[in-house]
């Protein structure tokens, strides 16, 4: 046997009665309650059921609804907001902290080992003494029931959670990108819709100026016309500087700073055509679905996790420790076998009296526990009515628009029927005022509607949980 078996014998002797204890106190059950996925009831259908057409699968289109709507520089811009927003880079930084945290509680299973060396000098009687030392220090503590198990469990739901707030932000993200390009598009048809009406205005303006130079008008309809295409020309501004916010609040959902993206806009006019059908999954699919959901129902587990916890440190608890190392007075001497130390030893220890202390963290504890419970289930009957909401408000935006169209396009005729007969001397001029203001504000609320419709079909679509890549089921019944 060489020199060097007596070091091994106390390493091969820990390692044995590590071993046996962790075989020993895994077998042993967790203190505390297991999880249990809640039991909810979900209706099987939606309230408001949709007045269009479904589609068969929802789950393709809802992971990227907007391509429904045909728009390349729609598109392009959610591909970048996803590559550069800082709000999901902050949600990215938060993930990547609870996974190391997780990393750390794994961690707190595991012993201890540490290694030291030094050198003392020390003068007596006139006498001068080195002293070398070099050795290993490993220390365990032993998860007897089970805290250290319960922080891994509440470490592991705490990372799924903020993995799904993740992805919580990426369908927020979505939606309003694509929510802020709809604005910019729709105040810049509603600028359109102004500009053009002014123009009929000045028109009018102008007639109503010649027929009261040849005699045919008062001054009255040259003043009237006058106020009339000034109120037009003042809305302006308001508009203009609408579409200016959304353009620079879409630039900065890009990570860019307002103003970069004036050139990539320049040319959006006009709105994105709605989709003739609707994906809308099921109730119970909304629970796998929305992140939020899965984030809130993955808290409960962690906070159940951690009742256990709380409730593990009420009990005993053993620590194992060891050491082995050399002492000599000579730096070479050290490694030789009558130089080395060695020890194993185990403590136990238990709280008999803190006052109620511990006691009341268990009780605290499962408070936050059941206030979890209740936040999880709140936000599924929240989920569920945003889901209703948005359904009869896209049934309702549906119905209102084709209205709206109808109105514009009578409100147009009855203008231009308006014009005609005052040209000719038929009617009064207040006739053709009405009739230009009832266009501008016929055509301003179509385009209002049709943005709205939109507006529905976007807010329908985030309370579904659509624009998730991969939907992610929640967890399973722990046994």
């Amino acid at each position: 046997m060489t020199e060097s078996s007596p070091l091994l014998r106390p390493r091969q002797a820990l390692a044995a009665l590590a071993c046996a204890v962790l075989a020993a106190c895994t077998s042993l059950p967790a203190v505390g309650p297991d999880y249990r996925l809640p039991a909810l009831k979900l209706p099987t259908l939606w309230h408001s059921q949709p007045a269009v057409p479904t589609s068969g699968d929802a789950d393709p289109v809802l992971r990227r609804w907007w391509q429904q709507l045909d728009d390349a520089t729609l598109d392009s811009l959610i591909a970048r907001a996803l590559a550069a927003n800082l709000d999901l880079k902050q949600a990215e930084a938060r993930l990547r902290q609870a996974r190391a945290a997780r990393r750390q509680a794994i961690g707190d299973q595991l012993p201890t080992l540490s290694a030291s060396a030094g050198k003392t000098r020390s003068h007596a009687a006139g006498t001068s003494n080195t002293l070398y030392d070099a050795g290993f220090d490993a220390r365990w503590e032993i998860d007897l029931f089970g805290s250290q198990r319960r922080a891994v469990e509440a470490a592991d739901a705490d990372a799924a959670a903020a993995a799904a707030s993740l992805e919580q932000v990426r369908i927020t993200l979505v939606a309003e990108v694509a929510q802020n390009y709809v604005d910019l598009r729709s105040t810049r048809q509603r600028l359109a819709i102004a500009r053009d009406n002014l123009a009929t205005q000045e028109e009018s303006a102008r007639i109503a100026d010649w027929r009261q130079q040849a005699g045919l008008a008062g001054s009255l309809d040259v003043e009237q016309a006058v106020a009339n295409r000034e109120q037009t020309r003042a809305s302006l501004p308001d508009l203009e500087i609408a579409a200016r916010e959304a353009g620079n609040r879409l630039a900065v959902l890009l990570g860019a700073a307002p103003g970069a993206l004036d050139t990539t806009l320049a040319t959006a006019d006009g709105l994105p055509e709605v989709p003739a059908d609707l994906a809308v999954d099921i109730p119970a699919r909304v629970l796998t679905r929305r992140p939020d959901l899965i984030a809130a129902e993955r808290t409960l587990a962690a906070e159940t996790a951690r009742t256990g916890q709380k409730l593990a440190a009420r009990f005993p608890s053993l620590t194992l420790s060891g050491s082995f190392g050399w002492q000599a007075y000579s730096l070479g001497a050290l490694g030789g076998s009558d130089t080395l130390l060695r020890t194993l030893a185990g403590s136990l220890a238990a709280t008999l009296f803190d006052g109620g202390r511990l006691r009341a963290a268990v009780d605290a504890q499962d408070a936050r526990r059941e206030e979890a419970l209740h936040a999880y289930e709140e936000s599924v009957l929240g989920a569920l009515e945003e889901v209703e909401n948005a359904l009869y408000a896209h049934a309702a935006a549906r119905q209102r628009i084709v209205a709206r169209r109808q109105a514009a396009e009578a409100a147009r005729n009855a203008a231009t029927l308006a014009r005609q007969l005052y040209e000719s001397g038929l009617t009064d001029f207040r006739d053709v005022l009405d009739g230009e203001r009832t266009r501008l504000s016929a055509e301003d609320s179509l385009a209002s509607a049709e943005a709205q419709q939109l507006t529905t079909l976007i807010k329908l679509y985030k309370a579904l949980g659509g624009g998730w890549e991969q939907a992610a089921a929640p967890a399973t019944e722990t046994p």
